[in-house]
C-alpha cells in the first residue's frame, strides 16, 4: 500500500495556529507530514514552543515530519535550540519542485 503524505502550508504569521491545526490532522496522517515553510522567513518562541509540542505528538503517533523549504536563518534557528534532529527536510529549488531530502538522521560536522 503506497503511503500518501499529508501536505500543510505554513504561513509565517500563524505558524502556530498552523501547527495547532496539523496537530489535530495527525491520527490521520498516514505515517508522514509535510509542512511547506517556503514562506516563513523567521521564527519566533512562540512558534519555537509550538513546533516542540507538534514534534512530540508526531513522535507518540510515529509520523514523520518533514518541513519543506525552510530557509537558512529558521534552519539555524531550529539546530540552535536542538530541534533540527526531530525533523527531516526537504529542500526546493523555485518551480522545479523537491530537489533534495535531507535525513533527519544527519551527523554533525566536527570543525
Amino acid at each position: 500500500m503506497a503511503m500518501i503524505a499529508t501536505w500543510l502550508n505554513i504561513a509565517e504569521n500563524c505558524v502556530v495556529q498552523a501547527l495547532q491545526q496539523a496537530a489535530e490532522k495527525l491520527d490521520c496522517a498516514n505515517g508522514e507530514v509535510v509542512l511547506d515553510f517556503v514562506s516563513v522567513r523567521r521564527i519566533d518562541s512562540n512558534a519555537l514552543r509550538a513546533m516542540e509540542g507538534f514534534a512530540s505528538q508526531a513522535e507518540k503517533k510515529a509520523v514523520k515530519v518533514v518541513l519543506r523549504g525552510v530557509n537558512v536563518d529558521v534552519y539555524k534557528v531550529l539546530k540552535l535550540v536542538k530541534l533540527a534532529p526531530r525533523f527531516s527536510f526537504l529542500s526546493c529549488d523555485g518551480d522545479l519542485g523537491p530537489v533534495k531530502l535531507e535525513s533527519s538522521h544527519a551527523q554533525p560536522s566536527t570543525k
